[in-house]
């Protein structure tokens, strides 16, 4: 059956991917819980606006963050999280939070694709992030407290 995936599924595909998969699994698992819908020509259609405007506000938030690019650089962001005794944070700090922090605390819009972390921060400290935008990059210094 071919689907249309409406999340990143593990081991299946990305967002807005056409996937072709067993009817059980689409009919039971995928369809049900939200993650796909069946793959009709409307749908196919659908989606295809849905993602021309996506890459056209994603191409917007890039230009823009480009522009302002100097301005992260002078940011040092504070996040405060649940740690243990050795500074071990209990939930590691992803993309999307230290994009809404941001967003919080400077009030500039980052999209958290454009924030580059090979791994989720899960130490209490200072921590240096790169974001990268329209061939700029910049450095954000995040500084990570027990809370």
């Amino acid at each position: 059956m071919k689907i249309i995936l409406l999340k990143d599924v593990a081991k299946l595909g990305k967002r807005y991917e056409t996937k072709s998969v067993s009817d059980g699994h689409a009919l039971n698992l995928l369809i049900p819980q939200g993650l796909a819908i069946i793959a009709t020509t409307d749908a196919v259609k659908r989606i295809g606006v849905i993602k021309s405007k996506m890459e056209g506000e994603s191409k917007v938030h890039e230009e823009l963050l480009a522009q302002n690019i100097k301005s992260i650089e002078k940011v040092i962001l504070e996040i405060s999280g649940k740690a243990n005794d050795k500074g071990h944070l209990f939930a590691g700090l992803h993309q999307e939070d230290i994009a809404r922090e941001l967003s919080i605390q400077s009030k500039i819009q980052v999209d958290p694709s454009f924030i580059q972390l090979a791994h989720p921060i899960k130490e209490v400290g200072e921590h240096t992030v790169d974001i990268k935008a329209g061939g700029k990059s910049a450095k954000l210094k995040v500084v990570v407290k027990k809370g």
